[in-house]
C-alpha cells in the first residue's frame, strides 16, 4: 500500500460480531474484517478488537489517520464511551477507547444506529441528503435520525431509539416500557406470540405469504401496516426526505417494499404530492463501520 494514502479505521461493536473497515475518505473500502464477539466475564471483545485493528494496520503499513467505534447503548455527551448499557455488553459503560488503543487522538464512539446513519449518508443510499431517517427491522428495531444536517442525540442521547415508538397504546410494553411499540410489531423477536406459534422467525411469516397463506398474509400484511403508520408518524414529526429501511428483514424485498408503499399510498400526508423516498440500505452490515469510520475522519 502507498503509505501516503490517508485512512480511517471504524469498528462496530455488535452483540454477535466486532466488524471493522478501512476506509479512504473518499469512501474506498482498503479491507474489511471481523471476528466473533466475546462478552465473557473479561470482556475479551476489548482484547480482540485492538488486535483486530493492529493488524489491519499491519497488513495495509501504516496507521489509521483516525479510528471510531460504534456499539449499542447511549453514548455519553462527551463522545468518548457509552453512557447506557444494559443487559449486554455492560462493560462498554465508561470504557474509554484511545487510551486502550495507545492513541493520542480521541476515539469517538457512536450508537450503532447512528453510525450506520452516517454511513449511509456519507458513502451510502443517503449520500449529500441532510433531513433522513434509519430504521433497522431485526430482532428488534434500531433506528437514528439526522435532521437539517445534524445528527438528532437528544437531551440523554435517547434521540432516534425508533423501536421504542408506539402504534398501539393497548399492547404489551417493550423493554424501555413503551406500550404496542412497533418493535413488538414487526419485530422477530415477538413473530411466535404474534402468531400463536405458528412461526418462529420472520423469513417463516414471510415464505408463507409469498406461498399464499392466507392466515400469514393477514399477520405479515398487518405488521407491515404498522410500520406504515409509523413511517409517517416519524416524518410528520422531524419532515425527512429518505427513509432507509436495513436490517434482515428489509431482505424480504417486494414482500416487504410492495405493501408497504400501498400503505403509504393511504396513510402518507404529502403537500404538493411530495413523496418520502423509502429505500433499502446500500452498505448492509458494514454501515455502522463506516459510519464509525466517517465519523472518527471528521472529528
Amino acid at each position: 500500500m502507498n503509505s501516503e494514502i490517508k485512512y480511517s479505521i471504524g469498528v462496530d461493536v455488535g452483540g454477535t460480531n466486532v466488524k471493522a473497515v478501512a476506509v479512504t475518505p473518499e469512501g474506498k473500502v482498503l479491507l474489511s474484517r471481523d471476528v466473533p464477539t466475546k462478552d465473557d466475564a473479561e470482556a475479551t471483545w476489548k482484547h480482540d478488537t485492538r488486535e483486530l485493528i493492529r493488524a489491519m494496520e499491519s497488513t495495509l503499513g501504516r496507521a489509521a489517520d483516525r479510528v471510531g467505534v460504534a456499539c449499542p447503548g447511549i453514548v455519553q455527551s462527551d463522545g468518548r464511551s457509552v453512557w447506557w448499557m444494559l443487559g449486554k455488553m455492560e462493560a462498554t459503560m465508561g470504557f474509554e477507547w484511545a487510551p486502550y488503543l495507545g492513541r493520542e487522538k480521541v476515539v469517538p464512539v457512536y450508537n450503532d444506529a447512528q453510525a450506520a446513519l452516517l454511513g449511509e449518508i456519507a458513502y451510502g443510499a443517503a449520500k449529500g441528503s441532510k433531513n433522513v431517517a434509519l430504521l433497522t427491522l431485526g430482532t428488534g428495531v434500531g433506528g437514528a435520525l439526522m435532521c437539517d444536517g445534524h445528527l438528532l442525540r437528544g437531551h440523554l442521547g435517547r434521540a432516534g431509539h425508533l423501536g421504542h415508538m408506539s402504534v398501539d397504546f393497548d399492547g404489551p410494553a417493550d423493554l424501555a416500557r413503551t406500550p404496542g411499540a412497533i418493535e413488538f410489531q414487526i419485530g422477530n423477536y415477538s413473530v411466535a406470540q404474534r402468531t400463536e406459534n405458528r412461526y418462529h422467525t420472520t423469513r417463516d411469516l414471510v415464505d408463507a405469504y409469498k406461498g399464499g397463506d392466507a392466515s400469514a398474509a393477514e399477520i405479515w400484511l398487518r405488521s407491515v401496516k404498522a410500520l406504515a403508520a409509523h413511517i409517517v408518524s416519524i416524518v410528520n414529526a422531524v419532515d425527512s426526505e429518505i427513509v432507509i429501511i436495513g436490517g434482515g428483514i428489509a431482505l424480504s424485498g417486494d414482500a416487504l417494499f410492495k405493501p408497504l408503499a400501498d400503505f403509504l399510498d393511504q396513510f402518507e400526508w404529502r403537500p404538493h404530492d411530495r413523496r418520502v423516498k423509502i429505500v433499502p440500505t446500500a452498505l448492509g452490515s458494514e454501515a455502522g463501520a463506516l459510519g464509525a469510520a466517517y465519523g472518527a475522519s471528521q472529528a
